[in-house]
């Protein structure tokens, strides 16, 4: 059920069965493709998604992203749980 899940550092964040990150060549961008829907990612959104493997959870995600990018830490933490919070509850994230 879309909104079921709530997003915490614990959190093993994985694609939910018939949704999957594809790079649209007609776009030249990286899109996340579900059933009847397409979201088109930013440079941001595509990084998030690429670590959302089902082994990671959100505080490993966070602390790559934040040593590869050199941004502080607890902004990378709310920004990576508000996007997954995001496309959970438009049922395409799932932990």
């Amino acid at each position: 059920m879309a909104g079921a899940v709530v997003f915490g550092e614990d959190s093993v964040p994985h694609l939910p069965r018939g949704v999957r990150l594809k790079f649209d060549t007609p776009r030249d961008q990286w899109v996340l493709l579900a059933p009847e829907r397409m979201f088109v990612l930013d440079e941001i959104a595509h990084e998030i998604i690429k670590c959302c493997d089902g082994e990671a959870n959100v505080a490993a995600i966070v602390d790559d992203l934040s040593g590869r990018f050199e941004a502080p830490r607890d902004a990378v933490a709310k920004d990576v749980i508000a996007l997954l919070q995001d496309f959970a509850d438009k049922g395409v994230m799932d932990a």
